[in-house]
């Protein structure tokens, strides 16, 4: 769990470069099967695990997250790397700016290792319409993972990422985080930005935070949490 790992990174028992390079080798060898990815961004992660690296052993430490490799669900817009919502109308669509949530990851030093297959724009709690196949239960491959981010909770189950972000309008996080058995959180609404990221519902859809332990959620959470004046329904607490 993160919890864990983000100690040994701190204390240099483990490498950024070491920890990317083998969860993209098991990527590889699982997501094939199990389909939990849409898309891998490889070189991309290798060079920001290369910074990060670098940064750590020049005293530079951004916190729990440095060096972490999570993934993203495919309705996050991530600078430079397709954002398809698991459907054909997106399949070549690359934003040029990132999400809220996906700057402020970055900020704290996590590493962006792909976007998550979904159930088709959100659009199902079952998980198994995406125009690239359905990601599997890895803990039974005839059972569905739940949706709508379903990617999102069998790339964490299956160890194929440290954590991932999923949305929630009516149980997009909580369902495949229960069949899939992990953690997952649907907040307050307002509590994190949405600005960046193609909702099913603007009024109703939250972000949140799916990962293996309660622990690593409230961290994940603590990051991206915060007022965001791009976001029309963000709160702004300290005005409250």
């Amino acid at each position: 769990d993160i919890t864990k790992l983000s100690k040994k990174i701190k204390n240099k028992e483990l490498s950024p470069v070491e920890i990317t390079t083998t969860l993209l080798d098991r990527i590889n060898d699982h997501n094939p099967s199990i389909n939990s990815y849409i898309s891998i961004s490889a070189e991309a992660a290798i060079t920001q695990a290369k910074k990060l690296e670098s940064e750590l052993l020049n005293g530079v430490y951004r916190g729990p997250l440095h060096g972490v490799p999570i993934g993203l669900k495919d309705n996050v817009n991530v600078n430079n790397m397709r954002t398809t919502c698991a459907s054909m109308y997106y399949e070549d669509f690359v934003p040029d700016e990132d999400a809220t949530v996906t700057a402020k990851l970055k900020k704290n030093g996590a590493i962006i290792i792909g976007k998550t297959n979904m159930h088709e724009f959100s659009a199902g709690a079952t998980g198994d319409l995406s125009h690239f196949g359905p990601a599997k239960n890895p803990h039974n491959m005839k059972k569905i993972a739940g949706g709508s981010s379903s990617g999102s909770a069998s790339a964490v189950a299956a160890n194929l990422a440290f954590a991932s972000i999923g949305t929630d309008s009516g149980g997009s996080i909580r369902i495949p985080s229960a069949f899939c058995n992990i953690v997952g959180l649907k907040p307050t609404f307002g509590l994190i930005s949405t600005y960046g990221i193609k909702l099913l519902t603007a009024t109703l859809e939250h972000v949140g935070p799916m990962t293996k332990t309660v622990k690593d959620n409230a961290l994940l959470l603590n990051t991206i949490v915060g007022y965001d004046k791009k976001d029309p329904y963000s709160i702004n607490f300290k005005k409250q």
